[in-house]
Order: structure tokens, then sequence, then C-alpha cells
């Protein structure tokens, strides 16, 4: 009998199209693995009544099943819009909101067949790389439960790698596809900025930190996804192609990026395996200084989540119900100038500059996808590295701004594991336009490692 939580997505969606295995058996195989194994890592929040999933399974068998996604179950990141399932953005503040719509991306997956089973978790609002709420707790590594997933799309990473579904969707502002890829040894792939919709409505040209992106547990299956999401068959057909990419190692930054102890080997090891499948890989120097990125990358991120929820920080009743982080967030765009955004733009332009001439050396620059190894799930976030203070909630992640600020696309594929048994990601970054490039490099990448399969053990 086939067991579909051992297949790729492509080859579920194979064999549902081809009448080997139905919609109605792989929806009862992701609920029968939610059951033994959600309790233990919380990836999956607000889910759906299983006998209205069966039901809706076997309708798409009944009907025929179609579609690049042809009924796979998959959930959704409680940061987005799926009509008729909550969206509380894991505040008290939205708990119980119904969406009416679908967001872009979001639609996009539907009309190509997939099936909505719940959300997945996420930190408050999206703000850190860890992922706990008020609403639904924490969310483990399926690797060591009691360590964090990362986040912010921390539960849809710890749902692919214990095997609840294959594929699944989330947001890129700070890392938020790489930080728990990394953490949970599966793929997310940043796009370029605009690759993806975003949200209908809203600003569309000064807040371009954050995009929307694929995750899953190889290549094949993160090209399937992203073609769905941006509604191109570009990524279709993909190719394991390395030979000849100039890949240059920033490492910690010239030193200026406090890193925890074995991290930067284990990239490096897994840079290796870059190497054997026929790319050059050098050492590469920053081209710009560490805190030139940061001062633009805190300005034109307060700016950003300042002008999307001020409103909840004018009202003295919402504003207590905010996290400490946003609150800070807020507060510091509320006291920005015009000048001090134009002053954080001009930072960013000299790394679009600086950025520009790194590419004109290298293809792809490589950089750890975290800092830390995953951390205690009680902790909120980690107060130093390596005996360095972090002086903000983020700090610990500035590793994933340089491609962050730019809008560049990143690809964050699993580096093993270390000596102390947790998994860690390597960053592959691009200059725009390189989705296809990246997701051809991983794809050779993976070839050769396939760590996904290194799939953790959770009881029943």
């Amino acid at each position: 009998m086939i067991d579909p939580l051992n297949m790729a997505a492509r080859d579920q969606v194979a064999a549902i199209l081809s009448g080997k295995l139905s919609v109605e058996r792989v929806m009862e195989a992701s609920l029968e693995r939610i059951t033994a194994v959600n309790g233990r890592i919380n990836a999956i929040v607000s889910q759906r009544d299983a006998d209205d999933l069966l039901a809706e399974a076997r309708g798409v068998d009944q009907a025929g099943p179609s579609g690049a996604l042809a009924g796979l179950p998959t959930a959704i990141k409680d940061l987005a819009d799926a009509k008729g399932l909550p969206n509380s953005q894991g505040s008290p503040i939205f708990a119980g909101q119904i969406s009416q719509f679908d967001d872009p991306h979001v639609g996009r997956m539907r009309a190509a067949g997939a099936i909505f089973i719940g959300k997945t978790n996420v930190p408050e609002f999206g703000l850190g790389s860890h992922s706990y709420n008020p609403l639904f707790g924490v969310t483990g590594t399926p690797y060591a439960p009691h360590l964090s997933a990362g986040g912010s799309s921390g539960g849809a990473a710890a749902a692919l790698a214990s095997g609840m579904m294959a594929i699944a969707d989330g947001s890129d502002m700070m890392g938020s596809l790489r930080n728990p890829a990394g953490w949970c040894n599966v793929y997310g792939l940043r796009p370029t900025h605009g690759v993806v919709p975003g949200a209908e409505g809203g600003d569309l040209y000064l807040h371009k930190l954050s995009t929307r992106g694929p995750m899953a547990r190889d290549p094949g299956d993160l090209a399937l996804l992203l073609g769905v999401m941006a509604a191109t068959d570009g990524f279709e057909d993909l190719g394991a192609h390395a030979d000849g990419l100039r890949i240059g190692w920033l490492g910690d930054w010239g030193g200026a990026l406090a890193m925890e102890p074995g991290s930067l080997t284990l990239c490096e090891v897994a840079l290796g395996e870059v190497e054997r499948v026929g790319a050059a890989v050098s050492p590469s120097e920053p081209p710009l200084s560490r805190d030139v990125l940061w001062q633009a990358w805190t300005d034109l991120r307060s700016f950003k989540i300042d002008a999307e929820s001020r409103d909840l920080h004018r009202d003295p009743v919402t504003r207590a119900q905010l996290k400490p982080e946003a609150v800070w967030e807020i507060e510091r765009g509320l006291a920005m100038t015009a000048m001090d955004v134009h002053e954080a733009s001009l930072k960013r332009s000299d790394w679009s500059r600086a950025a520009s001439t790194l590419f004109e050396t290298y293809d792809v620059v490589a950089l750890p996808s975290a800092q830390v190894w995953p951390f205690p799930v009680e902790m909120h976030w980690p107060g130093e590295i390596a005996g360095q203070e972090m002086d903000t909630y983020h700090r610990w992640m500035e590793v994933v701004i340089p491609a962050s600020l730019l809008g560049l696309p990143a690809i964050c594929v699993p580096a093993g594991f270390g000596e102390n048994d947790l998994p860690m990601g390597l960053q592959l970054i691009g200059r725009p336009g390189a989705d296809l490039m990246l997701l051809e490099l991983a794809e050779a990448y993976h070839q050769a490692t396939e760590w996904p399969r290194a799939r953790p053990v959770l009881g029943g």
C-alpha cells in the first residue's frame, strides 16, 4: 500500500491524477499524523473538523482531481487570509476573526486544488523568529520539541518536517521562510520581491521588505508551489545545475556578527557539498558595514510596522493587548521624521550599489540561516550570543537582513546537524530574478545530501 507521507508532493499529485492514490487516502494519512504528533510540536492551529475534511476529499475524488495541487492537504500560515478560516495573527485582538476572502496566493492554491486543513502557528503579528503567542502557545522543532521551530513560519516548517503535509506557504520579512526551514531541516524560498503577490490593497512602493513564498521538503516541491503562488509555469521541470556557479561565503560578515559555536563550521561543511556538485566556493569580505545595514533595516522595518498597526496603538484597549515588541516597533515609527526615512533609504541604496558590485564577482552569496541554534521554547528571544549582548528582540537574526533589505531571492537549504544533533540551515542568495537558478542549485545540492530524509521520530 502506498504511504503518501513518504512521498514528495509532486509524486502525490502524479499518483492521484493516475488513479493510484486517492485524495481521501492522502487526507486520512495527514489527519492521522496530525493526531499522532501535533500535540507535541503544536504546528497546526484552527484545524477544521476531520469529518468535513474527509468529506471534501471524497468529493474531489468523485468529481475527478485536477489542478497542479490536485487535492493535496495543506495549512495556511496564520498571517494570511483564507476564506472561511480564522486569521488571528496569533493575537487576542483578532481571536475568532474569520476571513471573508482569500489572499491572492491562497486563492491560487485553492484554485489549483489544495484542501486547507487549518492554519499554521506563528509569533504574535509575525514579530520575532520564534513562533509563540498567547492564543495557541509555542511551536517546537520536531527534532527537539522542547526547542524553538523558529518563525514566523515556524508552524509551517514543523508541520513539513513531521510529515503532516508535503507543502506549505509562508512569508518572510526578517528570515521567516529561512530561519524555521533551517531549524526544521526543510527548504524555504524567499522569492524575488514581486514574484508572489502580497495582500490586496495597500502600498506597493514604500514597504518592500516582506514577501510570501513556499516551503517544502525538497526543491522540486518548492518549485511546484512557487509556480502556483506566482501563477507561472516557469518553474516546472526543475533541473539540477551547479556547474560553474561562483559562490561567495560571507560567513559572519567579517567577524561582525556573533555566532554560536559550531554554526559556521556546519555551514562550511554544507558548502563543501555545494562544491562537490560543481560550484566554486570562496570566502568573501563584506562589501558594507553591518552597522549601515542594521540602521537601514531597523528604521525601515519600524516605519512599515507603524504604518500597518498604528491604529491598534491609538486605541488604549487594543494597545494594552499588543506584545511589547509590537509597541516598540510602532513607537519607533511614530517618532520618525520624513528625513529619518530618507536617511534609511540612502543607506539601503548604498547596500544596493555594494550588492551589485558583489554580484559582478559571484553568482550567489552564502550566509548561515541563523546565528544561534534552536533555543528553549520558553525563551522569548536570545539575550546574548557567544557573550555578545543582543540590544533588540530581533538582533539575533541580523544575518538574514542583507537579502530582505533589497528583496533578493534567498533559498534556505538544510546544512545538516551539528554535534548537538540540532539542525541548521544555509542561505543561498542571488541577484533579483535568480529564483530558478537558486532552485536548480538547491536541487543539485539536495540530490547529493537529501537531509530531510533524516525525519524526526515523534511518538504517537
